[in-house]
């Protein structure tokens, strides 16, 4: 099948998880910590911050393809770095739509922690980072799940991922963008196998991060 479309099978999975992966680590290490904060910590305007970041669940990858697409471009503030069109540029604008998943669902997870548990830190008399990080441990399942849900999202995107990086062989053509270019090009069949291999990719990661949530509750 490879040969037929000039496609290399192994190479375009590989930068797919890449990719995908990376977004999904600098998305978490950024959610995580804001999500933790938001959740836990009163301040004036916490309800229309929460709202802001359950209303970007949502958020359009295109538009965060277009945003990064600016601020790479020749016209852009960083153009000179020449990002665009490569997987760097495609793992920032993905980063871009897996911070707010990451985040809303660390709110949620933080914030239904059982107040006893909260109430006990705070009364043997835990500092503010103690008490947020045993909040955090209590939560892990939530946070798994929060980052499970973020790379969902990603390593199924096609318009950002496209829009940032070309879609060029060998260089940045994922699964999701190589589906797309195969459908267009009348390969229905290529295109099934290559949605095949998403599948499996996507399932395998999932799998091993439901693991990882069985054994924190066993």
């Amino acid at each position: 099948m490879v040969g037929t479309t000039g496609l290399d099978l192994i190479e375009v999975t590989l930068l797919s998880l890449y990719v995908s992966g990376m977004a999904t680590i600098l998305g978490s290490a950024i959610g995580i910590p804001l999500g933790a904060l938001i959740g836990l910590k009163e301040f004036g305007g916490k309800g229309a911050v929460k709202t802001v970041t359950y209303t970007l669940y949502g958020f359009p990858p295109v538009l965060s393809g277009l945003f990064v697409y600016y601020l790479f471009s020749r016209a852009g503030p960083f153009g000179s770095l020449g990002v665009l069109f490569t997987p760097t540029a495609m793992i920032i604008a993905e980063t871009f739509l897996v911070i707010p998943l990451v985040t809303g669902i660390t709110i949620t997870s933080v914030v239904e922690v059982d107040k006893n548990i909260k109430d006990t830190v705070r009364a043997m008399g835990a500092s503010s980072r103690q008490s947020t990080l045993t909040i955090m441990r209590e939560a892990w399942v939530g946070l798994v799940m929060a980052c499970m849900i973020g790379f969902g999202r990603v390593i199924a995107e096609v318009g950002a991922a496209y829009l940032v990086g070309g879609n060029i062989d060998g260089k940045t053509k994922v699964l999701t963008t190589a589906i797309m270019l195969e459908t267009r090009m009348g390969h229905f069949e290529w295109a099934m196998a290559l949605g095949a291999v998403l599948l499996f990719v996507a399932l395998a990661v999932f799998f091993f991060l439901r693991l990882l949530q069985e054994k924190e509750l066993l």
